[in-house]
């Protein structure tokens, strides 16, 4: 409890730097359970509760992030399918979340769940998510520092739109058995895409998710993972905590529904380590001497 409450005092005394450009994150994984969603929401409600303006696009059939945000998503609601099937503007069917003032919403409706037919036909299938948040960007009178895009787990047409639409991957891992089964075919995946249709794609950040410090098998599945992937694995890892599964059910994030619990400290921390970390590297490219043989960060 000791070492919860330095955490919390931390966490206080902490302003979080915001990015000179919007940031457009994919968050996914093609294994279901992994706390894709609940890693959507909370790190979009803890950003904005740090002032940034967020932006979370529910991309999933089902519509959990849209429910989690306190977002009206019935059938009759504009929803994102409006926007890619019937080009509808983006800015017509975000609405605000009542977590924070800065927290956006753009909702899924069931409609959704026939969407990956519908596009098959359609012209750019694959870019119709990109050009509208371009534009969107674009015309917003403030501008967002960062977009959140939670996927369906499968890699089917949407999760096809939001890579294409995005610069940044944000990967959920538990710390499970299988925990890195699956993961190959994600990154390969990722691979086609940058190839044929974003070369500004990448897999910046991976993030620990249902920690459990009681057992070997959490500890060892964590440092594999490191291992694997110690550029981009967070030092913030997020544990099986209660009030991270109570929060969806009153229509809220952890962050709002019980900002000083556990999961909600590791949360906030884990959005403190990705905006500190993008802002360390962006400071030290600009006194770096420009290496023509290097590829440039990821950017929006």
């Amino acid at each position: 409890m000791h070492d919860l409450t330095e955490r919390r005092k931390a966490l206080a005394q902490t302003t979080l730097p915001t990015p000179n450009r919007t940031r457009v994150f994919t968050v996914s994984n093609q294994k279901g359970g992994v706390g894709k969603t609940t890693t959507t929401v909370n790190i979009g409600a803890a950003l904005a509760k740090a002032g940034a303006r967020v932006l979370v696009i529910d991309l999933d059939p089902q519509g959990n992030a849209s429910t989690a945000l306190g977002v009206d998503h019935h059938a009759e609601v504009p929803s994102v399918y409006d926007v890619l099937i019937d080009d509808f503007p983006l800015a017509d069917v975000v609405q605000q979340s009542p977590e924070f003032p800065t927290l956006f919403c753009a909702p899924s409706t069931i409609h959704l769940a026939g969407a990956e037919i519908e596009l098959v036909s359609q012209v750019a299938r694959e870019h119709r998510l990109r050009t509208a948040l371009e534009q969107f960007i674009e015309d917003a009178e403030e501008p967002f520092h960062y977009v959140l895009i939670d996927c369906p787990p499968s890699l089917g047409l949407l999760t096809i739109n939001a890579f294409v639409a995005a610069k940044e991957v944000l990967i959920p891992i538990q710390c499970e058995y299988y925990a890195l089964e699956g993961l190959s075919q994600l990154l390969s995946s990722i691979q086609l895409i940058q190839r044929h249709l974003n070369p500004g794609l990448s897999v910046s950040t991976i993030l620990l998710t249902m920690y459990d410090s009681r057992t070997n098998l959490a500890q060892q599945v964590a440092q594999d993972v490191r291992d694997h992937f110690s550029g981009q694995v967070l030092d913030s890892v997020i544990p099986r905590a209660v009030r991270i599964s109570e929060a969806p059910s009153f229509g809220q994030s952890v962050i709002s529904y019980d900002p000083t619990s556990l999961g909600a400290v590791s949360y906030l921390e884990a959005a403190a380590e990705i905006a500190k970390r993008w802002a360390a590297k962006e400071s030290s490219s600009e006194t770096e001497p420009t290496d023509p043989n290097h590829p440039e960060g990821v950017s929006h």
